[in-house]
């Protein structure tokens, strides 16, 4: 008998939310099966969904995009701090070390500050 994967696991394997699986499922582009009203994904069919959904064009609905020059690059062996110039405003951000490297983040390189929050709340 094969493995099952529920929405919420597989949802959590490629990054989405269980509603963009949903959407996925209405739009023919990925079958779930259900049992005891639950949707669920054979176990071996997930490479190949993992394959289709990196090879797909990323998409955002993150609408705060400030363009700008790196400025700063600083790495430990976990993480690293990027500061960029976006215009008048300074962007810093944190993120993995691996990330850095996978985006040739370093001082002078052009980049894009994407922003998506549901709340910033900043007192003095």
């Amino acid at each position: 008998m094969p493995d099952y994967l529920r929405i919420g696991e597989v949802a959590s394997a490629l990054g989405v939310s269980v509603d963009t699986l949903r959407r996925w499922e209405v739009d023919g582009r990925v079958e779930f099966e259900r049992q005891r009203n639950q949707r669920v994904l054979r176990a071996d069919k997930l490479a190949d969904l993992l394959r289709v959904h990196a090879a797909s064009p990323r998409t955002s609905s993150a609408r705060n995009r400030m363009t700008g020059i790196v400025v700063s690059v600083k790495k430990d062996a976990v993480m690293a701090q990027v500061e960029m110039a976006c215009g008048d405003y300074r962007i810093v951000s944190l993120m993995s070390r691996e990330a850095a490297d996978d985006l040739g983040l370093e001082p002078g390189s052009p980049a894009t500050a994407v922003v998506k929050a549901t709340t910033v709340i900043i007192e003095a």
